[in-house]
């Protein structure tokens, strides 16, 4: 395998380059539809979780991020037809 952060060819079993000192753990990052349903029923944590994993875990980043901003739209989807059936209900 190759370090993501040299690009130099180290072990396959390797914790830490031999040539920068970086670790060579790998995270697992499947981008599970959890994150995003945990992102959808709470909006905020899908947003805090977004922003924590944005560059160690970008596939459950986008996952969480894209419930939350589902639960936002419908939460404005819901007050804008609220609005309108307030209006047309006189």
């Amino acid at each position: 395998m190759f370090c993501k952060n040299c690009g130099k060819e180290i072990d396959d079993k390797a914790a830490v380059c031999i040539h920068c000192g970086v670790a060579t753990n790998s995270i697992q990052d499947n981008g599970g539809f959890g994150w995003g349903l945990l992102g959808c029923c709470v909006p905020l944590a899908g947003l805090i979780l977004y922003l924590v994993w944005k560059d160690t875990k970008p596939k459950s980043a986008k996952s969480a991020g894209i419930g939350a901003l589902i639960s936002v739209g419908c939460v404005i989807l819901f007050y804008v037809l609220m609005f309108i059936i307030g209006f047309t209900s006189y």
